[in-house]
């Protein structure tokens, strides 16, 4: 099976989240295509799928096609937009939970960023650090409000 170490060591989730649900739509769809194949069966009859040189050469082709721009997806971002629809209690939940989750994040991108072996990988990590650090930022201006 293919894996990336920057996927496996930290995860691509603070940057491109997907629910497991798509992913498992897709690996047949992939399959049917050529691009990946069945691979061993996995505890509790999980399945592995593997890549076929079709679908490297795919990924690869992806990997140097032009990237276009970038669209975050920041559902908090859109929740404080319409924070106003809420109750306070609502809005404090809001904001306390957000705070817990970029905390979170902070903590995971520290770990990923002593743990890095590569360019590439230290400098997702500082990203990763930085958009959390901004979050948190973000969350005390409001409180100072």
């Amino acid at each position: 099976m293919v894996q990336c170490p920057a996927v496996s060591r930290y995860g691509f989730g603070a940057f491109f989240s997907v629910a497991h649900s798509q992913v498992y739509r897709e690996l047949p769809a992939l399959s049917k295509e050529g691009l990946v194949r069945l691979g061993k069966q996995g505890p509790r009859s999980s399945q592995q799928y593997v890549l076929t040189a079709a679908g490297k050469k795919t990924f690869k082709t992806w990997l140097t096609s032009e990237a276009g721009p970038d669209h975050l997806r920041r559902p908090f971002i859109l929740r404080l937009v319409h924070a106003d629809s809420l109750t306070a209690k609502q809005r404090k939940s809001l904001l306390e939970s957000a705070r817990a989750s970029y905390g979170q994040q902070l903590d995971d991108a520290k770990t990923a960023k002593k743990s890095a072996d590569g360019p590439y990988e230290k400098a997702i990590a500082e990203l990763a650090h930085a958009q959390a650090r901004a979050a948190l930022k973000l969350l005390d201006a409001i409180a100072k409000q």
